[in-house]
């Protein structure tokens, strides 16, 4: 679920107990360990809760394309470890990410400093047009409007102090490829999480706890351990049937068949991503073919073009 092609979002048992395991590392501010096997989710998941595509685009752009200041307004920082890596350089990098979710803050500060003052400019406005109606010049307008600059002047310097109190809003560190660092990165995220009171989640491929296990001072502080499984067969047949084809062009009915959908959890074995490969070669077989429905014989030669591994 975390390949770089945009697909749709399924709120799926697994991901509602990551939710539920997240929200409690970040009201406790506890650290938590999130572990399971490449491709069932944690990654999407982790960027679904703390809205980062939303965070992501409108920082980049400023003024939102699409993305609105409400959706982008998010408590939680997502953090994926590049494979270089330093105590320094994770100790940058988080910092970015928590002044990105800080200007966020202020620029809905900004926000509302702007309808303020639209607000003040619509008084002004309604005054100047009741009287050029009553053909009055130059009396109340005249007045409203010397007050008008005076209020607009202390609104600037309001919300200008707001936005330089604005505190760093971050509750939660989400950490992906947490797999990727070394002891020295893994106490500074610690020593982060301690010094500023906030929760941190850890998530990697399974082992990564027995991996912690063995820094007592990191693992002491660890108040949540969450096992991210893939889905269960009947999950993912449930999926199917219910249309969820991950942005694939699948047939109006989507797949009916009862030994097409039993092939597909057969391959799959509840990875999501496996999953979206699977789908998207079987639209392709279709596309290929002038095919009009999902048979096991479809599914089982777009599992012929994939390479699988361990699932």
């Amino acid at each position: 679920m975390n390949d770089a092609r945009a697909v749709s979002f399924v709120e799926t048992v697994e991901h509602l107990r990551f939710v539920e395991f997240c929200e409690a590392c970040r009201r406790d501010r506890y650290i938590g360990l999130c572990y399971g096997p490449p491709g069932v989710g944690k990654t999407f998941s982790a960027r679904r809760y703390a809205r980062w595509e939303a965070v992501s685009s409108y920082s980049k752009r400023r003024v939102a394309g699409g993305v609105s200041l409400n959706d982008a307004l998010s408590d939680v920082a997502f953090y994926s470890v590049p494979v270089v890596n330093s105590a320094a350089g994770v100790l940058k990098e988080v910092a970015g990410l928590r002044t990105r979710l800080r200007d966020l803050v202020q620029a809905d500060i900004e926000r509302q400093k702007e309808i303020r003052i639209a607000e003040v400019r619509k008084v002004e406005l309604e005054v100047e047009q009741d009287e050029l109606r009553r053909g009055v010049r130059w009396s109340l307008s005249y007045r409203t409007g010397e007050a008008s600059i005076d209020r607009i002047d202390e609104l600037h310097l309001e919300y200008g102090r707001r936005c330089l109190e604005a505190a760093d809003p971050t509750a939660l560190l989400l950490v992906d490829e947490a797999d990727r660092l070394r002891m020295a990165g893994l106490e500074q995220l610690r020593d982060i999480s301690d010094r500023d009171g906030i929760g941190l989640v850890l998530i990697g491929m399974p082992g990564l706890e027995r991996r912690l296990s063995r820094y007592a001072q990191l693992y002491s502080r660890v108040g949540f351990v969450h096992a991210y499984r893939p889905l269960s067969a009947t999950d993912v047949a449930r999926l199917i049937r219910e249309g969820w084809a991950s942005g694939v062009a699948l047939p109006g009915q989507g797949i009916a068949d009862e030994e097409a959908v039993a092939a597909i959890v057969r391959i799959t074995g509840g990875n999501f991503r496996l999953l979206d490969r699977l789908l998207t070669q079987v639209g392709r077989v279709l596309s290929l073919n002038g095919l009009e429905a999902v048979t096991r014989e479809v599914v089982e030669t777009a599992r012929e073009v994939l390479v699988i591994g361990a699932v």
